[in-house]
């Protein structure tokens, strides 16, 4: 059972790695001007918190239902 829960989560990771690396040859101005004004940081700290905000969301929800499965 851990294990698939591993091996989803490497294969969720992987996933958007590949994504960000497709969607990083898309809009270079528009990434140069928020990097240029200091703003790309501030876009992807948010982003960041997110995403750890959900993962760790999913996770506990995963924990309450194991606990009701048993």
């Amino acid at each position: 059972m851990l294990m698939n829960k591993i091996r989803t989560g490497i294969l969720l990771v992987m996933a958007l790695l590949v994504g960000l690396g497709v969607s990083a040859q898309e809009a270079v101005g528009q990434t140069d001007v928020m990097r240029s004004n200091g703003k790309i940081y501030v876009v992807m700290a948010v982003v960041v918190t997110i995403l750890i905000g959900l993962f760790a969301y999913v996770f506990a929800l995963d924990r309450k239902i194991s606990k009701l499965e048993k």
